[in-house]
């Protein structure tokens, strides 16, 4: 794609439901990317049930490159009815960013979106159209680098009714908040985390509906190769080293074995820090022309679980610590969108459990864990084995 599309959603739950009432869906490859918000009829279960029917039939649907006319016509027809208002109820926004940039959004009666470069908002230019009795605006336009576009759920706009504000935050003052407070440096993720503390805090920190942010990014795709565990054949040492050097953004390496070899390969040192920033994580080590070297399974296993963390955080203080699992959950990250995990599958017994055969050794486990979590912060994640 021309560009990696970068991407975050959260949600603020309507205040005593344990299910929020909105649902994301979102998928990317390397020739498109596509999210759907839904927000359902009313809050809590039954909310729950129409909205994300409706994003996870949606996604499916365009996925397979369906029209937005058998989109909502499926929508329509799948939907069960809500027995008291007599409704199968689920507005929605569709969002789809093909390889050249084009950006095409699909509306019904969802808050229209914003569309932001550099503190400026754009107008969008809309058509309407009614499929099977509902009114569907549509545009289309080209992203350039660092636009972002926000879309929400009307929780968002709601934020304050009958609290703060008497008759909540209108649409025009959401886009004076966006082109005040923010800028094409932010990441999607500040972005979301901005417009959702401000409705939370309008709310009084008790949503009188569910409200949903979601941000999309256009930026330079950023590649970054992480090298884990020696080849079972240590012939392919020198293959591996050289695919890590040829990589043209970070490249990392975790574990001592992996270090080794490539110190060794590169003919250049392997220096270890001694100093111990958290107990529970070993130091880190540096190689000339290496970004980041740590130790391997305990690293990996804090620093996927700091990844963890990120969607529902509000504060990403935790990743900015000076810990080798810090510096690696922030590296994959900030400053990477395709990431290539080369998987050495030699097994070092201090990291097997006796009760799992050897293929599934601990190592492999925490690996793939850490691709499951990179995922789904949207991050594009290849593997290699050797």
């Amino acid at each position: 794609m021309k560009f990696f599309i970068d991407f975050s959603t959260s949600s603020l739950n309507k205040y005593g439901e344990e299910l929020c009432g909105d649902k994301v869906e979102f998928y990317h490859d390397e020739n498109k990317f596509i999210a759907v918000l839904s927000d359902g009829l009313g809050s809590g279960v039954k909310a729950n049930i129409l909205a994300t029917l409706t994003a996870k039939i949606a996604i499916t649907m365009l996925k397979e490159g369906l029209p937005i006319e058998d989109v909502v016509d499926t929508v329509i027809h799948t939907l069960p009815v809500c027995s008291i208002r007599n409704l199968a109820y689920s507005t929605f926004t569709i969002i789809k960013v093909d390889s050249d940039g084009i950006a095409y959004v699909a509306e019904f009666d969802n808050p229209s979106i914003f569309f932001l470069n550099d503190r400026e908002v754009k107008k969008i230019e809309w058509s309407t159209s009614e499929i099977n009795g509902r009114k569907i605006k549509e545009s289309k336009f080209e992203l350039k680098e660092k636009d972002i576009l926000v879309f929400v759920s009307d929780g968002v706009v709601h934020a304050g009714v009958g609290k703060i504000l008497n008759l909540g935050w209108q649409w025009d003052d959401i886009q004076k908040y966006l082109k005040a407070n923010t800028n094409r440096n932010m990441s999607s993720k500040t972005v979301t985390n901005l417009l959702l503390g401000a409705c939370d805090q309008l709310y009084m920190q008790q949503p009188g509906d569910d409200t949903t942010v979601a941000t999309i990014k256009a930026v330079t795709p950023k590649k970054a190769v992480l090298f884990s565990g020696p080849p079972i054949d240590p012939n392919m040492d020198q293959t591996v080293v050289d695919k890590i050097m040829n990589v043209r953004g970070k490249k990392i390496v975790c574990g001592g074995s992996a270090g080794n070899i490539v110190a060794r390969e590169l003919d250049r040192e392997l220096k270890t820090s001694f100093t111990i920033i958290d107990k529970d994580i070993p130091p880190i080590g540096y190689i000339k022309g290496i970004d980041l070297v740590t130790e391997g399974v305990l690293t990996i296993r804090k620093a996927t679980g700091k990844l963890e963390k990120i969607k529902d955080s509000t504060d990403l203080k935790f990743l900015y610590e000076e810990d080798g699992a810090s510096k690696l959950a922030r590296m994959l990250y900030e400053d990477c969108t395709h990431i290539k995990l080369i998987i050495g599958r030699a097994i070092n017994p201090a990291h097997q459990n006796p009760d799992f055969p050897n293929e599934l050794s601990i190592k492999l486990y925490v690996l793939n864990e850490l691709k499951m979590v990179l995922t789904s912060l949207g991050k594009i994640v290849e593997v290699e084995f050797y």
